[in-house]
């Protein structure tokens, strides 16, 4: 009899190892997926108030080494001001020597007040360059912003640059002057051609 019962006893105790062993593997596992999402953080200096001068801009980041894996989202803030709607054009980009190293822009967007998305961004090129465009008319006065999002592909260091340009939208009136002037252009060109036949 002792050898049947030191057998069960040796069937439960491997039993109680297997399930430790599971139990040990899925708390392994749990801790090292939460790591990895604990590892990656948003970084950036956002939000930037850009300095608009005439109606233009320069804006941009740069992210230190020792980032791969980490993302951004950077706000760039401005201001729409007058009686007068305006369009807007920007342009954004990023070099490096491979797409495996530096940046990778994911994503430009513009949003106006309450974090309302007006428009987004084109993606014009990616891989060792990134370059984006975006544009939006009849942008009324009020506070705006351009989100740049993305994330670090390597460990060294990387930046990201752009422009923006604020043009006012013209009013119907000089659409009218406009033709007005070509059509007295016009006019006048055929009585001269007129004269000289």
């Amino acid at each position: 009899m002792k050898p049947k019962l030191q057998d069960a006893a040796d069937s439960n105790a491997r039993k109680e190892m297997k399930k430790s062993l599971i139990a040990a593997i899925v708390f392994a596992s749990a801790s090292f997926g939460s790591s990895a999402v604990m590892a990656q953080e948003v970084v950036g200096n956002s939000p930037q108030a850009l300095e608009l001068i005439d109606n233009t801009a320069f804006f941009g980041d740069t992210f230190a080494a020792d980032n791969e894996g980490n993302t951004f989202a950077d706000r760039f803030t401005f201001t729409v001001e007058g009686d007068m709607p305006m369009n807007l054009d920007a342009i954004i980009s990023s070099i490096s020597r491979s797409e495996s190293e530096g940046l990778d822009i994911t994503a430009l967007a513009l949003y106006g007040e309450d974090d309302t998305l007006i428009t987004t961004g084109t993606s014009l090129m990616s891989g060792a360059m990134d370059v984006w465009s975006i544009s939006s008319d009849n942008l009324a006065a009020g506070n705006y912003y351009l989100q740049v999002s993305g994330n670090l592909v390597s460990d060294t260091g990387a930046s990201f640059g752009g422009a923006v340009m604020l043009a006012p939208v013209p009013e119907p009136e000089t659409y009218g002057m406009m033709l007005g002037g070509l059509g007295i252009l016009g006019f006048l060109a055929r009585r001269r051609k007129a004269k000289q036949a």
